[in-house]
């Protein structure tokens, strides 16, 4: 389980934005395919410039598991960063996440277009509704 220092500090090390994006790109490369029978329009993000789709399962310790994909080599890595961030947490650990702490403490808003801002919250929020929905239904 990642952390959101871990990612700054890999952020840090790698110096330029060309190199930031290829660490992305990378990140997304080592996401698991998504079933096919995941891409439904409940598991895709509204809001999204791109194609992205979420599946989210509890586990039999009651923590979230997402799985994702996107048409998009940049935005298929930062779902892999934000899957990395929430990955076998609580439902309510998930409703935590403060996208803005992350847009900041990454620098995500000097380099990602306002369209990509609002599709990159628009993840979250689906991450987010996908978590109480589990919750509720565990």
């Amino acid at each position: 389980m990642a952390t959101l220092d871990e990612f700054v500090a890999n952020f840090e090390l790698l110096g330029d934005w060309e190199q930031r994006y290829q660490y992305l790109i990378e990140l997304g490369e080592k996401l698991p395919p998504l079933a096919a029978k995941f891409k439904t329009e409940d598991n895709k993000v509204k809001g999204c410039m791109s194609q992205v789709w979420l599946h989210a399962d509890l586990n039999d310790a009651n923590r979230v598991h997402y799985y994702g994909d996107s048409d998009t080599s940049i935005i298929k890595g930062v779902v892999a960063l934000l899957i990395a961030l929430a990955e076998n947490k609580t439902a309510e650990e998930i409703q935590q996440l403060d996208m803005d702490e992350i847009f900041t403490r990454l620098n995500l808003h000097e380099h990602l277009s306002p369209n990509r801002h609002v599709g990159v919250y628009a993840i979250v929020t689906l991450m987010q509704h996908q978590a109480r929905q589990l919750k509720q239904a565990a």
